[in-house]
């Protein structure tokens, strides 16, 4: 499924052409202040190759997102991980500070887990929220994620959030 869209969000599979609006995205610190912190262009470059490969591999994997007006919006996905050793399916999503606030995170999410559930048949999505990022942690739990625990991830404390394949928001 390379394209698809919510109410008010339009999702196609990241492509090289999606560069310079990664960049933006990555370069702008509110954003990136739970994301590792501002990426480089060349970091986004690279971040951006990483994702067309997990699709080549996975047949899933990032979404860039617009507005139905055709804005930019952000990016969002599921990818197969590695966390503490365990293969994991994670969900992802990232969104421009001016759309905040708006539930399309909550959207995306939505979509995202009917994607992992009836498409991909995934048994299980996890979330990893940096240690104080408020926002996120409300809209896995409000989805129906459940709080496991405290890890270190790639050098950041975060929480692991679950959400069973069965289990409804």
């Amino acid at each position: 499924m390379e394209t698809f869209a919510t109410e008010r969000l339009i999702a196609e599979k990241l492509r090289e052409h999606h560069l310079p609006d990664l960049v933006t995205l990555h370069l702008d610190p509110a954003v990136s202040r739970y994301l590792g912190g501002v990426r480089s262009p060349e970091a986004t470059a690279a971040y951006l190759a990483a994702a067309m490969a997990h699709w080549d591999r996975h047949g899933f994997g990032l979404w860039a997102l617009r507005t139905q007006a055709g804005e930019f919006a952000g990016r969002a996905g599921i990818r197969q991980a590695v966390v503490e050793g365990a293969e994991e399916f994670e969900i992802l999503y990232t969104l421009k500070r001016n759309l905040w606030g708006r539930g399309l995170a909550s959207e995306i999410v939505a979509a995202l887990i009917e994607t992992a559930r009836s498409q991909l048949r995934l048994p299980s999505l996890v979330g990893l929220v940096v240690v104080g990022n408020e926002a996120s942690y409300r809209v896995l739990e409000k989805s129906g994620f459940t709080r496991e625990r405290t890890m270190l991830s790639r050098g950041e404390e975060v929480a692991l959030y679950r959400l069973q394949a069965d289990r409804q928001p």
